[in-house]
């Protein structure tokens, strides 16, 4: 089957409450990422020196060198940088991305995070891209890290984000299975599930926009103040959606060689402080958003979605949505479906390019398997179960003799000016209004009819996926 992978719907226009503890309007996470010492280094039997993330403007990695200024630059991170957001930080939740070697090298920080009852999710074995790298050898190193971070915090982590991640990442995680949630994702402003390695895996989405390492891209932030205004403003923004009664969640990204200079620093305490200042705010550490998503919107149950269905499943199911024209559900299987044709507007859209694609002689045949409305299809009770419904809803199943006589008579009129049935959505329409576009619409120019009756045709199945789906 011709299926593309990658989910472009997510929640869908209207997202699931996150029901947040005590009723709160937005979540904000905050993470401290620690790396000093899990960087490039040929010291870590690397090939070159690290160029990721620093105050070197186009750092380029140095092979077979030491790099004593980047060195340097990533200890700072590690004997004041560490330190000074551990004093602003106190009190709040946290989550530490710690890289399995650089918390390895740094046993007092280690002990620091859980004096703080900080949570200790993985950040890799080390901090490097896996872009290139055979995934035999990524999941080795993820084997690893797992390891190493029981034996240096006491326990596994429970949560994971590489950052610097292949293609097969997020599947490698979720096959290992003891991750309660994996963050190597962009794409939401609230968790979600993935099937993914044979299993439900929840996606807790980080962030690179309200990050400090935006301090360290040329396309970023150039001083403290700038930081700040970015994460009030996204704090306003999704805790204004949150009072509107649709919470959010807010992540930060911190890392001890950037926020953790005193001139960063001083804006990230006005920004906690502003964001402490809201009622409705719950700080929160990964896991516990983690635990309370797993507990308030567990995963989906199993069912077949339709861009999974195979061929005679989904024509069964949406063969009829045209009427008497499974056809176009036939052709609509073999286009490009993926995770966003789950839904009623998806499916609708699948269908609807086969019919706008068809030839004039095929859309008319579509249209000319509609029955009347309210003609003796109806009468001799020989509707579809979907036209009967849909007719019955606007009272055309009980229409007064007068009524009933106009209508013959429109509809006798109208197939001999056009060669097919008027064709309406009912269910946007009272009877009367029927009658009245009925009445206008047999003057039409048969071309500009033709296309509105398609306009029609389309509208009608637009409603009935909604039915089908609960839309």
């Amino acid at each position: 089957m011709n299926r593309y992978p990658r989910d472009l719907r997510g929640h869908g226009p209207n997202p699931p409450d996150p029901r947040w503890p005590g009723g709160a309007r937005i979540a904000v996470q905050i993470v401290v990422n620690y790396e000093e010492g899990g960087e490039n280094c040929i010291l870590h039997g690397d090939a070159a020196s690290e160029a990721f993330l620093s105050e070197i403007t186009g750092a380029q990695p140095w092979p077979g060198q030491r790099h004593w200024n980047m060195e340097s630059i990533y200890e700072y991170g590690a004997r004041a940088g560490f330190w000074r957001l551990r004093r602003i930080l106190e009190g709040f939740p946290v989550t530490v991305y710690g890289v399995a070697t650089a918390l390895a090298r740094s046993p007092e920080q280690v002990a620091a995070m859980k004096a703080s009852s900080w949570e200790i999710a993985s950040h890799g074995l080390k901090w490097i891209d896996y872009r290139d790298r055979p995934e035999a050898e990524e999941r080795a190193d993820m084997a690893a890290a797992i390891a190493l971070h029981r034996e240096v915090t006491g326990a596994r982590p429970r949560g994971w984000y590489t950052g610097r991640t292949s293609a097969a990442t997020v599947r490698l995680a979720a096959e290992e299975g003891g991750f309660d949630y994996v963050a190597d994702s962009y794409a939401d402003d609230l968790p979600y599930w993935l099937r993914v390695g044979g299993r439900d895996q929840l996606i807790v989405p980080y962030t690179l926009d309200a990050n400090d390492m935006r301090f360290a891209i040329q396309a970023g932030f150039a001083e403290g103040d700038q930081f700040e205004r970015y994460l009030r403003d996204s704090f306003d923004v999704l805790y204004a959606e949150g009072v509107a009664g649709a919470p959010r969640m807010l992540s930060i990204g911190l890392h001890c060689r950037l926020a953790g200079r005193p001139g960063r620093a001083a804006a990230l305490q006005r920004a906690l402080a502003y964001m402490a200042g809201h009622e409705g705010v719950w700080f929160a550490t990964r896991a516990a958003i983690a635990a309370h998503w797993a507990a308030h919107h567990p995963p989906p149950q199993p069912g077949p979605l339709p861009s999974q269905m195979d061929r005679a499943a989904f024509v069964a199911a949406f063969g009829g949505i045209f009427e008497h024209s499974p056809w176009i559900a036939e052709a609509a299987h073999g286009l490009e479906l993926g995770p966003a044709h789950d839904c009623a507007a998806g499916v609708h859209s699948a269908l609807a390019r086969v019919f706008r694609a068809a030839s004039d002689a095929q859309r008319l045949k579509v249209l000319r398997a509609h029955p009347d409305l309210a003609g003796r299809i109806a009468q001799a009770r020989r509707l579809t179960e979907a036209s009967a419904a849909e007719q019955a809803s606007a009272g055309l199943d009980a229409l007064t003799d007068a009524e009933r006589a106009e209508f013959e008579a429109l509809n006798a009129a109208y197939t001999t000016r056009f060669g097919f049935p008027f064709i309406v959505a009912v269910r946007d329409h009272t009877r009367a209004s029927i009658l009245a576009a009925f009445r206008a619409r047999v003057g039409n120019d048969p071309a500009a009819e033709f296309a509105e009756a398609c306009r029609q045709v389309e509208r009608i199945a637009e409603l009935r996926l909604m039915g089908m789906f609960g839309a």
